[in-house]
């Protein structure tokens, strides 16, 4: 195994046991005695615990603001947001342990920010969406912010629950998310759904996922053969 794979392995040991039993929880020697090697390796890639942690809440972190922030450079304004409740879903789906360590308290060592301050991140880009829209319909702009905090949070909110609670399906749960965004209170549908690209977007990834699933499964298996 080179070095730049038994990185690799490390930090998905040790994204595992942090979404597990949180940083005070996961120890050195556990990470080690995974990935079968010496608890030196592991200082000699990351410093420490709290090295290994950095590297694995800034990706977590990158991959969800970088989905997002994808689904909303395409489309008009509701598939943006169908796009963005979406890809939220999405990754809480593929990467569960991921979005586990990323709503708990993060630890000081972590470095890279907090869950809230990637929320702001994301809200700063649909603020100037809505800016935008809310100019095209005679709407004061300057609410556009606050609106951009309401529309993140929902979904974050709901994300959270849906970390747990894994029904309904995700697009189900996009479709609602925008119907409430999209229609408010007082003009629900009774059984939304997803616009026709919305639909196309989920079937795409969900193709995507199955050729891509044999190799997450593979990530972090340790090799007690190999230094």
């Amino acid at each position: 195994m080179t070095g730049a794979e038994r990185r690799e392995q490390l930090v998905g040991i040790g994204r595992r046991l942090f979404a597990e039993r949180g940083f005070d929880g996961a120890s050195i020697e556990e990470i080690a005695a995974r990935a079968g090697v010496s608890k030196p390796v592991v200082y000699e890639h990351f410093g420490g615990k709290e090295g290994l942690y950095a590297v694995v809440v800034d990706r977590e972190m990158q991959r969800l603001l970088n989905m997002v922030t994808a689904s909303l450079a395409e489309g008009h304004y509701r598939q943006k947001l169908e796009g963005a409740a979406i890809a939220f879903l999405e990754y809480i789906e593929d990467s569960a342990d991921g979005f586990r360590i990323l709503v708990r308290d993060s630890h000081a060592a972590s470095g890279t920010g907090t869950f809230a301050s990637l929320l702001s991140d994301i809200a700063s880009q649909v603020e100037h969406i809505l800016g935008a829209e809310f100019k095209l319909r005679g709407y004061n702009p300057q609410l556009a912010p606050m609106y951009a905090q309401m529309l993140v949070g929902m979904v974050a909110l709901t994300g959270q629950w849906w970390l747990d609670a894994r029904r309904p399906k995700p697009d189900e749960v996009a479709a609602h998310l925008v119907n409430l965004a999209w229609n408010g209170l007082s003009g629900l549908d009774t059984a939304p759904r997803l616009s026709a690209r919305g639909d196309r977007r989920r079937q795409r990834k969900e193709k995507e996922s199955r050729s891509d699933g044999a190799a997450w499964r593979v990530q972090g298996t340790p090799d007690a053969s190999l230094p």
